[in-house]
Protein backbone atom coordinates (compact mmCIF):
# COMPACT_ATOMS: atom_id res chain seq x y z
CA UNK A 1 0.00 0.00 0.00
CA UNK A 2 1.33 3.42 -0.91
CA UNK A 3 1.88 5.89 1.88
CA UNK A 4 0.55 9.42 1.66
CA UNK A 5 -1.83 11.98 3.09
CA UNK A 6 -5.15 11.32 4.80
CA UNK A 7 -6.86 12.21 1.52
CA UNK A 8 -4.75 9.66 -0.35
CA UNK A 9 -5.58 7.01 2.26
CA UNK A 10 -9.31 7.71 1.90
CA UNK A 11 -8.93 7.49 -1.88
CA UNK A 12 -7.18 4.13 -1.54
CA UNK A 13 -10.10 2.85 0.55
CA UNK A 14 -12.53 4.08 -2.12
CA UNK A 15 -10.59 2.38 -4.91
CA UNK A 16 -10.56 -0.91 -3.02
CA UNK A 17 -14.30 -0.62 -2.35
CA UNK A 18 -15.06 0.19 -5.99
CA UNK A 19 -13.06 -2.82 -7.19
CA UNK A 20 -14.85 -5.18 -4.80
CA UNK A 21 -18.28 -3.78 -5.69
CA UNK A 22 -17.45 -4.36 -9.34
CA UNK A 23 -16.80 -8.02 -8.58
CA UNK A 24 -19.58 -8.64 -6.06
CA UNK A 25 -22.96 -6.92 -5.85
CA UNK A 26 -24.29 -8.43 -2.62
CA UNK A 27 -25.00 -6.45 0.56
CA UNK A 28 -22.98 -7.93 3.44
CA UNK A 29 -24.19 -7.17 6.96
CA UNK A 30 -21.45 -8.64 9.16
CA UNK A 31 -17.68 -8.76 8.79
CA UNK A 32 -15.66 -11.68 10.18
CA UNK A 33 -11.89 -11.77 10.67
CA UNK A 34 -10.47 -15.29 11.03
CA UNK A 35 -7.33 -15.87 13.08
CA UNK A 36 -4.50 -18.40 12.93
CA UNK A 37 -5.75 -21.89 12.16
CA UNK A 38 -9.38 -20.83 12.49
CA UNK A 39 -10.73 -21.26 8.97
CA UNK A 40 -13.28 -24.03 9.63
CA UNK A 41 -16.12 -21.52 9.72
CA UNK A 42 -15.81 -21.29 5.91
CA UNK A 43 -17.09 -24.87 5.65
CA UNK A 44 -20.46 -23.68 6.98
CA UNK A 45 -20.74 -20.71 4.61
CA UNK A 46 -22.65 -20.72 1.32
CA UNK A 47 -19.82 -19.06 -0.60
CA UNK A 48 -20.88 -16.70 -3.38
CA UNK A 49 -17.59 -15.01 -4.27
CA UNK A 50 -13.91 -15.27 -3.35
CA UNK A 51 -11.46 -12.46 -4.08
CA UNK A 52 -7.73 -12.72 -3.51
CA UNK A 53 -6.20 -9.89 -1.49
CA UNK A 54 -3.57 -9.63 -4.21
CA UNK A 55 -6.23 -8.51 -6.71
CA UNK A 56 -7.68 -5.71 -4.56
CA UNK A 57 -6.12 -2.27 -5.05
CA UNK A 58 -3.99 -1.17 -2.06
CA UNK A 59 -4.93 -4.25 -0.02
CA UNK A 60 -2.03 -5.64 2.05
CA UNK A 61 -0.84 -9.19 1.40
CA UNK A 62 -0.80 -11.87 4.11
CA UNK A 63 2.75 -13.07 4.78
CA UNK A 64 1.92 -15.55 7.55
CA UNK A 65 1.79 -19.17 6.35
CA UNK A 66 -1.54 -19.92 8.06
CA UNK A 67 -3.33 -16.88 6.58
CA UNK A 68 -4.63 -17.65 3.09
CA UNK A 69 -5.30 -14.08 2.01
CA UNK A 70 -8.83 -14.17 0.62
CA UNK A 71 -11.96 -12.09 1.01
CA UNK A 72 -14.93 -14.45 1.01
CA UNK A 73 -18.53 -13.39 0.46
CA UNK A 74 -21.49 -15.60 1.26
CA UNK A 75 -24.23 -16.54 3.68
CA UNK A 76 -23.98 -18.06 7.13
CA UNK A 77 -27.23 -18.93 8.91
CA UNK A 78 -28.95 -16.95 6.15
CA UNK A 79 -26.97 -13.78 6.88
CA UNK A 80 -24.74 -12.06 4.29
CA UNK A 81 -21.12 -11.92 5.44
CA UNK A 82 -17.68 -10.77 4.40
CA UNK A 83 -15.03 -13.08 5.80
CA UNK A 84 -11.35 -12.22 5.91
CA UNK A 85 -9.51 -15.53 5.59
CA UNK A 86 -6.23 -14.16 6.82
CA UNK A 87 -5.50 -10.90 8.62
CA UNK A 88 -2.53 -8.55 8.85
CA UNK A 89 -0.22 -8.03 11.78
CA UNK A 90 1.99 -5.19 12.91
CA UNK A 91 4.92 -7.63 13.17
CA UNK A 92 4.73 -8.29 9.42
CA UNK A 93 6.06 -4.77 8.89
CA UNK A 94 2.75 -3.09 8.13
CA UNK A 95 1.84 0.14 9.87
CA UNK A 96 -1.44 0.28 11.76
CA UNK A 97 -3.32 2.06 8.99
CA UNK A 98 -2.38 -0.83 6.70
CA UNK A 99 -3.30 -3.44 9.33
CA UNK A 100 -6.77 -1.90 9.72
CA UNK A 101 -7.31 -0.94 6.07
CA UNK A 102 -9.65 -3.93 5.45
CA UNK A 103 -11.91 -2.92 8.36
CA UNK A 104 -12.39 0.51 6.79
CA UNK A 105 -13.11 -1.16 3.45
CA UNK A 106 -15.66 -3.55 4.97
CA UNK A 107 -17.44 -0.64 6.63
CA UNK A 108 -17.72 1.13 3.27
CA UNK A 109 -19.08 -2.09 1.78
CA UNK A 110 -21.96 -1.92 4.24
CA UNK A 111 -21.17 -4.08 7.26
CA UNK A 112 -22.59 -2.87 10.56
CA UNK A 113 -21.11 -5.49 12.90
CA UNK A 114 -17.70 -7.12 13.29
CA UNK A 115 -16.72 -10.57 14.61
CA UNK A 116 -13.05 -11.29 15.29
CA UNK A 117 -11.24 -14.50 16.18
CA UNK A 118 -7.64 -15.12 17.15
CA UNK A 119 -5.21 -17.62 18.61
CA UNK A 120 -3.89 -16.56 22.01
CA UNK A 121 -1.72 -17.67 24.88
CA UNK A 122 -3.63 -18.42 28.08
CA UNK A 123 -2.42 -16.51 31.14
CA UNK A 124 -5.18 -17.59 33.48
CA UNK A 125 -4.14 -20.65 35.53
CA UNK A 126 -7.34 -22.63 34.90
CA UNK A 127 -7.11 -22.38 31.10
CA UNK A 128 -6.41 -25.53 29.08
CA UNK A 129 -5.08 -25.86 25.55
CA UNK A 130 -8.04 -25.86 23.16
CA UNK A 131 -10.27 -23.75 25.42
CA UNK A 132 -12.08 -20.71 24.08
CA UNK A 133 -12.21 -17.28 25.70
CA UNK A 134 -14.80 -14.67 24.82
CA UNK A 135 -13.07 -11.31 25.03
CA UNK A 136 -14.79 -8.77 27.28
CA UNK A 137 -12.02 -6.14 27.33
CA UNK A 138 -8.48 -5.57 26.13
CA UNK A 139 -5.15 -3.98 27.01
CA UNK A 140 -3.41 -2.21 24.13
CA UNK A 141 0.37 -2.70 24.31
CA UNK A 142 1.11 -1.98 20.66
CA UNK A 143 3.64 0.81 19.99
CA UNK A 144 1.38 2.46 17.39
CA UNK A 145 -2.32 3.38 17.36
CA UNK A 146 -4.31 3.02 14.11
CA UNK A 147 -6.00 6.39 14.79
CA UNK A 148 -2.70 8.26 15.04
CA UNK A 149 -2.38 11.18 12.63
CA UNK A 150 -5.02 13.39 11.05
CA UNK A 151 -8.48 12.05 11.83
CA UNK A 152 -10.60 10.48 9.09
CA UNK A 153 -13.70 12.51 9.92
CA UNK A 154 -15.89 10.53 7.51
CA UNK A 155 -15.30 7.41 9.60
CA UNK A 156 -15.75 8.68 13.13
CA UNK A 157 -14.83 11.03 15.93
CA UNK A 158 -11.29 11.95 16.88
CA UNK A 159 -11.54 10.56 20.43
CA UNK A 160 -13.75 7.44 20.33
CA UNK A 161 -14.97 6.07 23.64
CA UNK A 162 -13.59 2.63 24.52
CA UNK A 163 -15.44 1.92 27.76
CA UNK A 164 -17.30 -0.93 26.00
CA UNK A 165 -15.04 -2.16 23.18
CA UNK A 166 -16.88 -5.49 23.00
CA UNK A 167 -20.67 -5.64 22.87
CA UNK A 168 -21.91 -6.78 26.29
CA UNK A 169 -25.22 -8.07 24.92
CA UNK A 170 -23.38 -10.28 22.41
CA UNK A 171 -21.05 -11.57 25.10
CA UNK A 172 -24.06 -12.57 27.20
CA UNK A 173 -25.72 -14.21 24.21
CA UNK A 174 -22.53 -16.09 23.27
CA UNK A 175 -22.14 -17.40 26.82
CA UNK A 176 -25.75 -18.68 26.69
CA UNK A 177 -25.07 -20.36 23.35
CA UNK A 178 -21.94 -22.02 24.74
CA UNK A 179 -23.81 -23.26 27.81
CA UNK A 180 -26.65 -24.66 25.68
CA UNK A 181 -24.13 -26.49 23.50
CA UNK A 182 -22.12 -27.83 26.43
CA UNK A 183 -19.07 -25.73 25.57
CA UNK A 184 -16.90 -24.52 28.42
CA UNK A 185 -16.37 -20.92 27.30
CA UNK A 186 -14.36 -18.56 29.47
CA UNK A 187 -14.47 -14.79 29.25
CA UNK A 188 -11.65 -12.40 29.97
CA UNK A 189 -9.22 -9.65 29.04
CA UNK A 190 -6.99 -9.89 25.96
CA UNK A 191 -3.60 -8.16 25.86
CA UNK A 192 -2.40 -7.14 22.40
CA UNK A 193 1.38 -7.11 21.87
CA UNK A 194 3.46 -6.43 18.77
CA UNK A 195 5.34 -9.78 18.46
CA UNK A 196 6.46 -11.75 16.55
CA UNK A 197 8.43 -13.41 19.34
CA UNK A 198 6.56 -15.08 22.15
CA UNK A 199 6.91 -13.56 25.60
CA UNK A 200 9.48 -14.24 28.31
CA UNK A 201 8.44 -15.67 31.67
CA UNK A 202 8.83 -12.23 33.23
CA UNK A 203 6.63 -10.70 30.53
CA UNK A 204 3.93 -13.33 31.10
CA UNK A 205 4.03 -12.48 34.81
CA UNK A 206 3.79 -8.77 33.98
CA UNK A 207 0.81 -9.29 31.67
CA UNK A 208 -1.02 -11.30 34.30
CA UNK A 209 -0.23 -8.67 36.94
CA UNK A 210 -1.77 -5.87 34.85
CA UNK A 211 -4.97 -7.84 34.38
CA UNK A 212 -4.65 -9.87 31.16
CA UNK A 213 -6.17 -13.34 30.87
CA UNK A 214 -4.79 -14.05 27.39
CA UNK A 215 -2.17 -12.54 25.09
CA UNK A 216 -1.87 -12.29 21.32
CA UNK A 217 -0.53 -10.22 18.45
CA UNK A 218 -3.70 -9.00 16.74
CA UNK A 219 -7.34 -7.96 17.24
CA UNK A 220 -6.85 -4.75 19.24
CA UNK A 221 -6.07 -2.50 16.22
CA UNK A 222 -9.08 -3.78 14.26
CA UNK A 223 -11.35 -3.33 17.27
CA UNK A 224 -10.19 0.25 17.88
CA UNK A 225 -10.98 1.17 14.28
CA UNK A 226 -14.33 -0.66 14.34
CA UNK A 227 -15.37 1.14 17.50
CA UNK A 228 -14.34 4.50 16.06
CA UNK A 229 -16.77 3.70 13.23
CA UNK A 230 -19.42 2.80 15.84
CA UNK A 231 -19.51 -0.88 14.89
CA UNK A 232 -20.42 -3.35 17.66
CA UNK A 233 -17.73 -6.02 18.05
CA UNK A 234 -17.65 -9.62 19.25
CA UNK A 235 -14.27 -11.32 19.67
CA UNK A 236 -13.19 -14.79 20.71
CA UNK A 237 -9.81 -16.42 21.33
CA UNK A 238 -8.63 -19.99 20.88
CA UNK A 239 -6.23 -20.77 23.73
CA UNK A 240 -3.34 -22.42 21.91
CA UNK A 241 -0.64 -22.44 24.59
CA UNK A 242 -0.41 -21.99 28.34
CA UNK A 243 1.52 -19.07 29.80
CA UNK A 244 0.78 -19.39 33.51
CA UNK A 245 3.46 -20.37 36.08
CA UNK A 246 4.30 -24.05 35.91
CA UNK A 247 2.69 -24.44 32.46
CA UNK A 248 5.12 -22.51 30.27
CA UNK A 249 7.03 -24.56 27.69
CA UNK A 250 8.56 -24.06 24.27
CA UNK A 251 5.99 -24.09 21.48
CA UNK A 252 6.13 -24.15 17.68
CA UNK A 253 3.70 -22.71 15.13
CA UNK A 254 2.71 -26.29 14.25
CA UNK A 255 1.65 -26.85 17.87
CA UNK A 256 -0.30 -23.59 17.83
CA UNK A 257 -2.18 -24.72 14.72
CA UNK A 258 -2.89 -28.12 16.28
CA UNK A 259 -4.25 -26.47 19.42
CA UNK A 260 -6.36 -24.09 17.35
CA UNK A 261 -7.88 -27.13 15.64
CA UNK A 262 -9.11 -28.35 19.03
CA UNK A 263 -10.79 -25.03 19.77
CA UNK A 264 -12.04 -24.45 16.24
CA UNK A 265 -15.26 -26.53 16.37
CA UNK A 266 -16.27 -24.78 19.60
CA UNK A 267 -15.63 -21.34 18.16
CA UNK A 268 -17.44 -22.22 14.95
CA UNK A 269 -20.51 -23.46 16.83
CA UNK A 270 -20.69 -20.28 18.92
CA UNK A 271 -20.13 -17.88 16.01
CA UNK A 272 -22.56 -19.70 13.69
CA UNK A 273 -25.37 -19.51 16.24
CA UNK A 274 -24.48 -15.95 17.24
CA UNK A 275 -24.72 -14.79 13.60
CA UNK A 276 -28.14 -16.39 13.37
CA UNK A 277 -29.32 -14.55 16.50
CA UNK A 278 -27.79 -11.23 15.44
Amino acid sequence: MKKGSTEAYSDQISQAVNFIQGAYTGQPKIGVILGTGLGQLIDHVDVEKTISYADIPYFPISTVETHTGELIFGKLSGVDLIIMKGRFHYYEGYNMKEVTFPVRVMKKLGIGKLIVSNAAGGLKPDFKVGDVMIINDHIDLFPENPLRGKNLDDFGVRFPDMSEPYCLAWIEEALKIAKDKGINAHQGVYAGVQGPNLETRAEYKYLRTIGADAVGMSTVPEVIVARQMDMPVFAISAITDLCSPGNIKKISIQEVIAAAAIAEPKMTAIVKELVHKL
